[in-house]
């Protein structure tokens, strides 16, 4: 039985959904997922400017889906738990499923 939400409940589960809907900011969580990096290390690996990345890396941190790590004058930032990379992995499994759907939607261009 699939429990129905309230309207705040859906709304909280769009925004944080959101958090996923930005090439750049899959990109970062691609780059982290199995190893925190500084800013400097993701700017270098996904060949990104350090003023979009952070922008996006607070983005991601506000959503709750990424956490930072201090450590001197860098921070380091990771997947906030396994749950996290359990998710995009399950992306990956379901992508992998209906991909040539998702080319041929008409609905949602990227940019």
């Amino acid at each position: 039985m699939i429990k129905k939400g309230n309207s705040q409940d859906l709304d909280m589960k769009v925004k944080f959904l959101r958090g996923f809907g930005d090439k750049t900011r899959i990109q970062i969580l691609e780059c982290i997922k199995h190893q925190e990096k500084t800013v400097k290390q993701i700017v270098e690996e996904i060949n990104g400017s350090q003023s979009n990345i952070s922008q996006h890396l607070a983005c991601l941190r506000g959503c709750g889906i990424i956490a930072g790590r201090q450590e001197g004058k860098y921070i380091f930032y990771s997947l906030r738990n396994e749950k996290i990379k359990d998710l995009l992995t399950m992306f990956d499994f379901v992508f992998e499923d209906v991909q040539s759907n998702v080319a041929c939607c008409k609905n949602h261009v990227i940019d």
